[in-house]
């Protein structure tokens, strides 16, 4: 509904406007303030509630992140391990062990002693 105004112009009351609805003016500005104010309440709960969501999904990417970082620190331990396993199998000596353990290989000037089996 809209309201009309009109300039009163009386004596030392010139230049003030009355409302021609049913309601004062000084009671519709006071609805109009509760109105701004009651949105801008649902806007800073809003905002508040936003606030922790966020600040949960952070918490819970940041504990995800560390968790990432743990597991590419540990493949790369991995991977050095393996790269310096690499090089140990390129060498003579690598050759040599795997040659003595697994096929019982020796040189012709060592002497093998091996402990009794006991009955």
């Amino acid at each position: 509904m809209k309201q009309r105004f009109r300039e009163v112009k009386t004596g030392a009351h010139s230049g003030q406007i009355k409302s021609s609805g049913k309601r004062p003016a000084k009671r519709q500005s006071r609805i109009g303030i509760a109105i701004v104010i009651a949105a801008m309440l649902v806007v800073v709960a809003y905002m508040g509630i936003r606030t922790l969501v966020l600040k949960e999904r952070s918490d819970r990417l940041a504990l995800n992140e560390a968790l990432l970082e743990q597991e590419i620190e540990d493949a790369e331990k991995k991977r050095d391990q393996l790269e310096e396993k690499e090089k140990y199998m390129e060498t003579s000596k690598y050759v040599e062990d795997e040659a003595k353990d697994k096929l019982g290989l020796v040189y012709p000037d060592e002497i093998v002693i091996e402990p009794r089996e006991e009955e």
